[in-house]
């Protein structure tokens, strides 16, 4: 078990109880047999571990002393409001829940995410060190792969795939990298400096995945859920600027702002007819012409 998730799992287990005794601590780290080879949680060791998750992470976990020495987060917000610090900590700690419990594996099920160890610590040690990295590229129109220089800007985990957002330096332009279709990577003592102002998250405000299309502009769009599909659409938003705008029970409608770019459309035809494309009329165009293509593969059925 690295440190990691010994952190993780410290800051999950206070989280979840809200405020904890140092002994309820122990007890429940002793109980967990895959994680502490039923070893109590020294006071010593938490307190290392309190200071560690600190410099890690900035999450204080502070001490309520009227009462019984009650441990607390401090700071919840700090994790609630960094998605990426929230994402990771609830990965480790769903992680820890399944090390507790692999006598179930055969009852838990998961998704392989292609690429996620094969280039992605090189490419983050590249980013974190804004060095060029030289890759090998298949990508899925070519019948062989290429070779290409790349300054790498960021990366993002989109439908169980991890992608590199990069500029190009063969064709000075901004493309985006399926890291399961890098064959190879080599990082270079070339240096590059990021552009001014870049924020990977304002990068792709406006798009539904991680596709990016600058004749595809930003828009108001409004869908229609039925009854059925509706709370699926509430509990997970399609997109960050997804609104509810009108419920009556039978269908809700939702307001988005983005490019309707051609995973946004292969999302929307995901899900049948239980969305329709209230507007912009184009956007209901593009998915009439699809339904109809679709409709054509089976006519004659």
């Amino acid at each position: 078990m690295t440190q990691l998730q010994k952190y993780t799992w410290l800051i999950d287990t206070i989280k979840r109880a809200g405020k904890i005794s140092h002994k309820e601590l122990s007890d429940k780290w002793e109980q967990c047999k895959e994680l502490s080879d039923c070893k109590p949680l020294h006071r010593a060791t938490f307190n290392r571990w309190r200071d560690a998750i600190f410099s890690l992470f900035g999450i204080i976990i502070d001490c309520q002393r009227p009462g019984g020495y009650l441990y607390f987060i401090a700071n919840p917000e700090d994790i609630d409001e960094d998605e990426l610090k929230k994402w990771m900590l609830d990965t480790f700690a769903v992680g820890n829940v399944i090390g507790e419990n692999l006598a179930l594996k055969d009852r838990i099920l998961v998704n392989r995410i292609p690429s996620g160890q094969n280039h992605l610590t090189t490419i983050l040690e590249a980013m974190k060190d804004n060095c060029v990295v030289n890759i090998e590229y298949q990508a899925f129109n070519y019948s062989r792969s290429y070779s290409i220089s790349i300054e790498p800007y960021c990366v993002k985990l989109y439908e169980n795939r991890w992608y590199m957002l990069g500029h190009n330096l063969n064709k000075d332009t901004i493309r985006i990298y399926g890291l399961d279709r890098i064959e190879a990577v080599e990082i270079t003592p070339r240096k590059y400096k990021l552009p001014a102002g870049f924020s990977a998250a304002n990068y792709f405000a406006s798009s539904f995945g991680i596709v990016t299309d600058d004749r595809i502009k930003p828009e108001r769009i409004v869908i229609r859920a039925n009854a059925d599909h509706a709370p699926y659409l509430k509990s997970l938003p399609l997109h960050h600027s997804q609104r509810l705008i009108n419920d009556n029970g039978n269908y809700a409608d939702f307001e988005l702002f983005l490019s309707p770019t051609y995973d946004f459309v292969m999302r929307l035809l995901h899900v049948g007819a239980m969305i329709e494309v209230i507007s912009p009329e184009s956007l209901r165009k593009t998915m009439k012409c699809w339904i109809s293509d679709m409709y054509n593969l089976y006519r004659n059925d």
